[in-house]
This record gives C-alpha cells, sequence and structure tokens, in this order.
C-alpha cells in the first residue's frame, strides 16, 4: 500500500489515470460479507469494517505501473432522482436497505476520508450518473479511466480507444468492449438499448414485456437501435413480439431515458483535486482506533497479530456483545445425502406413522410460484430429526416438452394419507413461515393443526435485532449454515424454470433442507420462548394468527374493476387540468415532473425567495420545500403538490390495482405478515393496501372501489383513538382516563389545558399535540407541525407535561428502560429491541431510536390488541349464528368483514364485543376501548 513518501511510478505518468470506484456496489458486498458485527462504541460495524478492507485491498493490490493517479469513490446521496419524476414506479420494489446498514452509511464515508481519497455524492444524482459525468470530463481532457464496478448499466461508457475500462474486483477481471459483446451481443454504446427493451426487474424499469436479453441483443443487432426497432415492427414476423413492442412502445422509450446516463451535470469536484497522493498514517490510525480494528490497525503499524487472530474474530473481540440472550452460532453438519425421494406407498406411510409416534414433525410444501392463491403444489416435505427428512414430489413434470415425468405418487393419494396426520391434535407441525403451507394444505381440503412457526417464534425473539427472519438468515445465524439457494436450481431472469421442472435428485437436496432447518430452528428458538418471556406473546397473540390471516388472504376482497378504470380516466382530466393551472401559474408550460425545471420557474421564472440550492446549483424541490412556499401562499407550489399526490394515487392504486385483481377469483388477495413491522403491526403487500390515505377525499374514493359481494354488505370496525387511550392507562393519566371513561373529546379536553380555550383552531392544534407527543417530536418538530416558532413550540410540550405529568414520567422511564434493559415492551410482554441505536453516540441515530422507543409500546400494544381480537373473531362469530360473516382486511386499528345482508346489525354487535374485550382476561385497562361501526355497499360507505 502506497504511504505519502512513496508515491506508484503511475503517479509518474504521462497520462492521468482516473479511478472511479462504485463505492455502493463495496458497501452492499462487505456488508453481507461478514455477520452483524458492533464497534466498540455498540455501533453496528460490519459493513464499515468489511468496506474498509477491501477499500485497503484495492489501493494495495493494484498494479504499481498500471495503477491509478487519481482516485475517488462514488455514492448515492439520496434515492429520489429526475428518474423517479419521469416514473413514480422506479426503484418502487426494492426493499428499504436493512435496519442495521442504515446507520453505518456515515462511518463508511468517514472511513473514505480516512484514507485521503475523495468521497464523492450529490443530491438528485445516482452513482452511476456521477461516474459518467467525471468519466467523460476525463475522457474529454486526454485521460484514462477504469470504473471499479461490474454494473452493466456502466457498462455503456467502456471505450477502449480512448482508455476507459471497468474492473470487476471480485472476480478479478477488466470488462472491455470484447467482454461487452460477450455478455450483450452488442457494442458498449448499444448497451442502452438493449437494456431499454428488455428491462431490469431490481430497478423496476418496465422494458417491453416478454424480451429479454437474448431476444433484445437479436432485435438491435438487426435494426441498430431502440427507435428504428420500433420503426419497424411491420417486418418482424412474430406476432407476439410483434404486438408487444406495438402495445408497450412507449414503455421502451421510458425505459431508454430511464438507464440513459447523465453525462452533462457540474462535477461536484474538479478532476485535479482527486489526485492519488498516497495515505497518510494519522487519519487512518485515528479511524481504525476509534472503531477498534485491532488486525488493520496492527496491519497499518507494523505490529504482530494477536495469536490466533482473524478478521471476523478480532472484530468480535473489540466488540460489545451484540445479542444479550443469544448463544453464538452452532456450526451444523447438513448431510443432505440423507435426505430421501419418497415414491412409494409403503415408504410414505413410514415417514407418517414415525411423525404420528413422535408427536412432532417440520412440513413445508414447495409449489410452481410464490402466489400460494394460484399455486399448484408440486411436493411436500417432512422432518423427524437433523438430517431425517424426505421430499415428497407430487407435481413434478419433465424437464422439457420431451421428457417423461418422473416415478412419483398421485397428488390425491398423498394428500388422503397426510390429511390424518395433519389435522391430528397429538401431533405438532412445525414450519417456517407456516402461513404460506397452510393455504396450500387448507386449498386442498385439509386444515393444518396445532403448528409452531420458527419465523414467528424468531419475531417475537428478537424484533428489532440487526437481522430479519427468513430460513436461509436464520440458517446462517444461528447455525453457521448456507442453504441451497432457489436460484441454483430454478435459475433467474428469462431462463429462470418453476420449480416442478427440477430434478427430483436436486429437488429433494433443496427442498428437505428447508424442513431439516426448520426442524432445527424449533429446537433451537422453542427453549428460549420461556427462558426470555416471549412465551405469553408467541402463544396468545401471534402463533394463533397464522391460520387467521391465511383464510383472510384465501378470501381476498371484491374491487369494481370497471370502477377503477373510471376513477383512474377521472384522475387522467384531473391531473391534465391541474398541468394546464400549474402552467398559468407559473408564467408558462415546463416539465413539471423534473425537479430541476420545477426549481428554475420557481425562484428563476417567479422570482421566489429562500431557495436551497445543492452542490449541483440545483434548486431543491422537495415536499418539505414545497410545503413551505405553499403555507407562503405560492400558488404554483400548490398545484405541484396537488399534482404529485394526485399521480402518485393513479399509478399505485387506480392503475395498478386493477392488474392485481385474481383471474380465477375476481378478487385482490393481499399477502399479511406478521413479523414486517418491529412493534408487532400487520403489514400487507401485493398490493399494499394499509397505506390508501382515509382522510382526503381522493383516499375516500380509492376506497369506494373495494365492493360487497351479491347478497353482503361491506362492514368496517375501526377502534377510535386506541393508542391515546392506552397511553393514558400505560402513563396513568387522571385526566385522561376519567374523560375516555365519560365518553368526553379528549382534544377539547387537552386544548382546554394548553390554550385556555376550545374552537376549531385550538382543537385541531390540540389533536396534533396529542399524537405528537406519543411519538417523541421535538420542539422543531412541533412547531414546523402546528406552523409556529420553536419556542412556542417548546413551551407547548412545556404545558403539555406540566398538565400531563403522568406523560413525561412514562417517556422517561420508557427511555431509561432501554438504555438499562436494550428493549421495549408491550403490555403482553412483546419486545422490540433498540440496541445498539439507542446508545449510538450520534445524536441524530440516538435520537431517531429514542423516538421510536417511546411509542413502540403503546403502538405495540395495539398490535396486540388487534391481533387479539382477530384470533377470536371467527369462533365468536360462529357461536352466535354468524357462519357466514368473513373477515376479510386489517389495516392498522381497523377490521373489514363481509356480512350478509340483514345480518349487519347482529354481527356488528358481535364485533364490538369482541374488540372492546381484546385484553381481557390477561389484562383489564384503566379505560374503555371504544369501536365505531359502519357498513355499507363498499368500503367508504362503511368507513
Amino acid at each position: 500500500m502506497p504511504d505519502a513518501s512513496t508515491p506508484s511510478s503511475a503517479s509518474e505518468s504521462a497520462v492521468p489515470h482516473l479511478y472511479l470506484v462504485d463505492g455502493s456496489s463495496y458497501i452492499f458486498r462487505a456488508y453481507h460479507r461478514l455477520p452483524p458485527l458492533t464497534n466498540k462504541h455498540g455501533q453496528p460495524a460490519g459493513a464499515v469494517y468489511g468496506y474498509t478492507t477491501m477499500l485497503w485491498k484495492l489501493a494495495d493490490s493494484l498494479n504499481k505501473a498500471d495503477g491509478p493517479t487519481h482516485m475517488a469513490v462514488i455514492l448515492d446521496a439520496s434515492e429520489h432522482t429526475h428518474r423517479n419524476e419521469m416514473y413514480d414506479q422506479y426503484k418502487a420494489h426494492r426493499p428499504p436497505p436493512p435496519e442495521d446498514l442504515v446507520p453505518q452509511f456515515p462511518l463508511i464515508r468517514v472511513a473514505t476520508r480516512a484514507f485521503s481519497i475523495p468521497c464523492i455524492e450529490e443530491a438528485g444524482l445516482e452513482a452511476d450518473d456521477i461516474i459518467a459525468c467525471y468519466t467523460v470530463a476525463a475522457k474529454a481532457a486526454g485521460w484514462r479511466v477504469t470504473i471499479v464496478s461490474s454494473d452493466k448499466d456502466l457498462m455503456q461508457l467502456i471505450d477502449e480507444d480512448a482508455g476507459i475500462d471497468m474492473l470487476d474486483t471480485m472476480n478479478d477481471r477488466r470488462i472491455g468492449r470484447a467482454e461487452v459483446l460477450e455478455k450483450f451481443g452488442v457494442p458498449p454504446e448499444k448497451v442502452g438499448d438493449v437494456l431499454a427493451l428488455m428491462g431490469d426487474s431490481v430497478d423496476n424499469v418496465p422494458g417491453v414485456p416478454g424480451i429479454g436479453p437474448k431476444t433484445a441483443s437479436q432485435l438491435i443487432q438487426t435494426y441498430g437501435d431502440l427507435e428504428t426497432v420500433l420503426a419497424s415492427t411491420h417486418e418482424i414476423t412474430k406476432p407476439k413480439l410483434k404486438q408487444s413492442l406495438i402495445d408497450h412502445a412507449d414503455a421502451a422509450r421510458l425505459s431508454r431515458e430511464l438507464v440513459r446516463l447523465v453525462c452533462d451535470a457540474n462535477l461536484p469536484e474538479p478532476l485535479e483535486d482527486l489526485s492519488l497522493k498516497g495515505i497518510p498514517l494519522e487519519p487512518l490510525q485515528a479511524f481504525l482506533e476509534d472503531q477498534g480494528f485491532k488486525s488493520l490497525l496492527n496491519r497499518l503499524t507494523g505490529s504482530a497479530p494477536q495469536k490466533g487472530a482473524t478478521v471476523v474474530n478480532d472484530v468480535m473481540a473489540a466488540m460489545e456483545p451484540k445479542r444479550a440472550a443469544q448463544a453464538e452460532p452452532e456450526k451444523i453438519e447438513v448431510d443432505r445425502s440423507k435426505y430421501e425421494t419418497v415414491t412409494d406407498e409403503d415408504s410414505l406411510d413410514r415417514w407418517i406413522a414415525e411423525a404420528t409416534a413422535q408427536g412432532f414433525v417440520a412440513i413445508d410444501t414447495e409449489t410452481d410460484c410464490i402466489d400460494c392463491i394460484i399455486a399448484r403444489l408440486v411436493g411436500v416435505c417432512l422432518a423427524t430429526a437433523p438430517n431425517k427428512a424426505c421430499y415428497i414430489p407430487v407435481g413434478h413434470g419433465g424437464g422439457d416438452l420431451l421428457s417423461e415425468a418422473p416415478n412419483q405418487l398421485p397428488l390425491d393419494l398423498v394428500l388422503a394419507k397426510l390429511k390424518p396426520m395433519l389435522e391430528d391434535p397429538a401431533v405438532l407441525k412445525v414450519g417456517h413461515n407456516l402461513k404460506y403451507d397452510w393455504v396450500m394444505f387448507d386449498k386442498a381440503g385439509i386444515e393444518v393443526a396445532p403448528i409452531d412457526d420458527t419465523m414467528v417464534m424468531s419475531f417475537d425473539l428478537d424484533a428489532g435485532r440487526s437481522f430479519g427472519h427468513g430460513l436461509d438468515e436464520l440458517a446462517k445465524l444461528h447455525f453457521d449454515h448456507e442453504c441451497i439457494p432457489f436460484k441454483q436450481l430454478c435459475g433467474t431472469g428469462s431462463k429462470q424454470i418453476t420449480f416442478d421442472k427440477v430434478p427430483l435428485e436436486a429437488a429433494t437436496e433443496y427442498a428437505a433442507e428447508d424442513a431439516d432447518i426448520a426442524l432445527r430452528l424449533w429446537m433451537r428458538l422453542k427453549p428460549r420462548l420461556a427462558a426470555e418471556e416471549a412465551s405469553r406473546v408467541y402463544e396468545r397473540v401471534d402463533k394463533p394468527l397464522v391460520p387467521v390471516i391465511s383464510r383472510m388472504e384465501r378470501r381476498g376482497v371484491k374491487v369494481d374493476r370497471e370502477y377503477l378504470a373510471k376513477l383512474s380516466a377521472e384522475f387522467g382530466a384531473e391531473i391534465k387540468s391541474l398541468e394546464e393551472r400549474v402552467y398559468e401559474a407559473a408564467c408558462g408550460p415546463f416539465t413539471i415532473g423534473s425537479p430541476q425545471q420545477l426549481g428554475e420557474v420557481l425562484y428563476g421564472r417567479l422570482g421566489l425567495k429562500g431557495g436551497r440550492k445543492g452542490k449541483s446549483g440545483q434548486y431543491s424541490t422537495d415536499v418539505n420545500e414545497l410545503e413551505r412556499l405553499a403555507a407562503e401562499g405560492v400558488t404554483c407550489a400548490t398545484l405541484v403538490l396537488e399534482w404529485r399526490q394526485l399521480t402518485k394515487l393513479k399509478n399505485t392504486y387506480t392503475d395498478a390495482l386493477q392488474g392485481q385483481i385474481n383471474g380465477e377469483t375476481g378478487r385482490v388477495h393481499t399477502s399479511f405478515s406478521l413479523t414486517g413491522a418491529q412493534t408487532g403491526r400487520l403489514s400487507s403487500n401485493d398490493p399494499n393496501l394499509q397505506n390508501i390515505p382515509i382522510r382526503t377525499e381522493i383516499g375516500r374514493k380509492i376506497r369506494d372501489a373495494f365492493v360487497a359481494d351479491s347478497g353482503f354488505k361491506l362492514l368496517s370496525a375501526d377502534y377510535s383513538q386506541i393508542e391515546l387511550r392506552l397511553a393514558a392507562h400505560m402513563a396513568d393519566v387522571p385526566q385522561l382516563k376519567e374523560a375516555f371513561r365519560g365518553g368526553a373529546d379528549i382534544h377539547s379536553i387537552t386544548a382546554e389545558e394548553l390554550f385556555g380555550t376550545v374552537d376549531r383552531d385550538t382543537r385541531n392544534k390540540a389533536k396534533t399535540v396529542n399524537f405528537a407527543i406519543l411519538y417523541g417530536i421535538s420542539s422543531w418538530g412541533l412547531a414546523g407541525r402546528l406552523g409556529v416558532g420553536k419556542d412556542e413550540g417548546k413551551a407547548i410540550i412545556d404545558r403539555y407535561f406540566e398538565r400531563f405529568p403522568g406523560i413525561q414520567d412514562y417517556i422517561h422511564k420508557t427511555l431509561a428502560f432501554v438504555r438499562e434493559q436494550g428493549f421495549t415492551q408491550t403490555l403482553f410482554g412483546r419486545k422490540t429491541h433498540f440496541l445498539p441505536n439507542i446508545r449510538s453516540p450520534n445524536p441524530s441515530i440516538r435520537g431517531g431510536a429514542e423516538r421510536a422507543a417511546i411509542n413502540a409500546p403503546i403502538q405495540g400494544t395495539s398490535a396486540d390488541l388487534i391481533k387479539r381480537a382477530m384470533a377470536r373473531m371467527d369462533d365468536a362469530l360462529v357461536k352466535e349464528g354468524l357462519e357466514g360473516v368473513r373477515m376479510l382486511l386489517q389495516v392498522h386499528d381497523e377490521l373489514v368483514f363481509e356480512v350478509p345482508d340483514g345480518q349487519e346489525e347482529q354481527a356488528a354487535e358481535v364485533i364490538r364485543r369482541v374488540m372492546s374485550t381484546a385484553a381481557e382476561p390477561a389484562i383489564r385497562l384503566d379505560v374503555p376501548l371504544d369501536v365505531e361501526v359502519g357498513w355499507g355497499a363498499h368500503w367508504g360507505e362503511a368507513h
């Protein structure tokens, strides 16, 4: 590794050579390379350590004769760019970064600068765009450029004639024109056209449906570019391909713009400032000492490493313990050769008899798609002991049209033989994410019970810790074992096959391993439930929900497609009208979705004051800035906010929901997750029905699209102000408890206490304060919401705590408890973990953890209550002769039912009773739980 006194020979080269490091790829590779680690301050640091090691290796291993004279690490400053304005679904399917990775981003920037290497990011530009701008600028200056990445989008920049190539450090290979031709079949300058046709599922670039990499490459090779392809559809002989290109031409053109790299933005730092001057000892040594990275520090200073030290062990030794109650990973041996493929009745009977005699068995299903509503059963797995598992294929076909199906038992026979054991109350069925398997068996007329779900167990034990609860991740975490990846069997992209095409030997190893690992997790996690006082929330709150939400998912909810189409048309017309009004307010047309153009209009054309510019010189036009301007009476800003909201709702709901109506059932089937929110709240996806706005006219219109089946009404039952009621009980606030018992208006009482008078304005302010306080809002944050100065915001909070001291005591006690114990608890014992963030020296990270910790016991108890009500609901309805009432949806504090005509009043009485007594007999609350019930032909009318 070069130091300040010994510059590399490359620095003496006549032609400058710039290395541009794609920092994001380094970060995620580093994160996934090491287990969750924390530094000596208690902060997550696994990615920081891995990143530091990788950057050091890059600097140290570069060919000195071909090494860089200049270098920079390029990072993404934010997710929102001009591409989101062009297409609001861009990268919409990307999950948020792991919770424990987020606080490591600032440390990674510090690490980069500790190497005295520039770390460049720019608001409004993706890292790829910044790399493109520097590449083009360096090319114009006659420099050589090496892009350290394997990102296919960046391959558009390769130009060997101009000395521009890529370096894939993971595979230790250079990428030039020949490698691009091998991968895409086209030269670098045509890669963008290929990407536009094939799309990108990761970034949600739409492309043209049905066109994969091979077809896209052939089309560009034949016609030269995208526009020529679209203009030549009359020459294409394949009918489906031709029609898809015609129908999706606009999507292809949009995709071409989405993958086009920005090359002409201003450089955040001049090229000359990227000079690689060597890596001084002091800043890097200070950083390594601060983090406790002893092995790297020894390497830097030349000290001898401690005996037996390794990269991971050294870090672990320097770290604060990261799991209070968890045992360290126990390395297991998985012998897949012992798994059995069951293809005859005698073997199947033997496995069923063993499971029945033993009294517990792990189960898993394999299907031909991930949508359990339409999926077809392909195989069933059983495991009775570690390394003792089997796979029972029932739906495998040949690998292609000419292959014969393998020998396997008939589906009906297997299900008939499994049914008694799966329904036997004396045999515990163990599974991971058992909800999916439960639906698959329920479709076959089998109600699996009793059950244990290891995904739910893991969540109830470790919610909020820095890892997920998927089977593969838990296998690595608890057993240091790598499960067979699904893509290893089925491939990816256009060449991916369904599981029924996988050969039985490979299918057995993959599928039986899932059941084997689920059983081992059960053996590992089950004893922890009692030891860590998690049995109560698992047994009484979460586990009973598995069959309940499985039934809800199967039922789905009916959606009026014609109404949605009409609403989409109305929204489209309103969007057009808004555009004209925006143009009028802006004194001329412009691209509303372009932040750059909008900024120029607001602060240039209209001459508004107070605009904020980023490093690029572009004005900020984010929602906070537009809301500020709207509050000042700027009509253009108000209209743009309306335009953005309506466009988003149209794309996300009225357009998208039409495509999510199941062709077989005619209903929308959302997927509920018991492990989606760390406080215990249920979440939903595909589609997400919990984010439909309910307090706006537009949101209510969208709810009107959810309708009752013929002969039914939709009934909505909603807890009223449940979090405030729980706060009154948990914080022991006499005034609030008395108000709720007497049915008084809690916001009016707060307005009287805070402002001395009650009118519409003070009540609205009091309502804001009531809810904001429970989320640990700062005086600055409250001031912003109320539109007052910071001092007034602080004064209001002080008055609130003076009038309701129990709330302040609750906050202080909650924070003291979580700082000492590392977790919060609900009334039912649900734990949410906040280490290490709650002890972070970074005020921003620590403040975010504190705000979440203040609300977690209240929001978590609210979630526990509605889950307890849901678990009791079906039995209560059946007991009253209301078997026809079907629970369909759960949205935060609301349950939605489909009720036969004429049974609305009777059903409402039962539902209200179950929800209002959900805490009992375990807990008796000091306040009543009020439930508002309504019904109608559609959801909007019921709510």
